[in-house]
């Protein structure tokens, strides 16, 4: 059964490598929970996770809530 995204998160994939860029921004995206390219997690929304996508937003994008894996 899959499971529904909740007024209260995010999902966010990873679109770009981490290679090549600074290696603080690697570890927020790890952070993040990210492994690889095309990974998928769900995250609260709060503050602090906002701040983190928007540290790498050119690394990340936001995904959808309709759209499953």
């Amino acid at each position: 059964m899959a499971k529904s995204a909740s007024a209260g998160t995010l999902r966010i994939k990873q679109v770009r490598s981490i290679i090549g860029y600074d290696k603080k921004q690697g570890q927020v995206v790890r952070g993040l929970g990210l492994r690889r390219i095309g990974h998928e997690v769900e995250v609260i929304d709060h503050p602090a996770m906002r701040g983190m996508i928007q540290k790498v937003r050119h690394i990340v994008s936001i995904v959808p809530a309709g759209a499953g894996k």
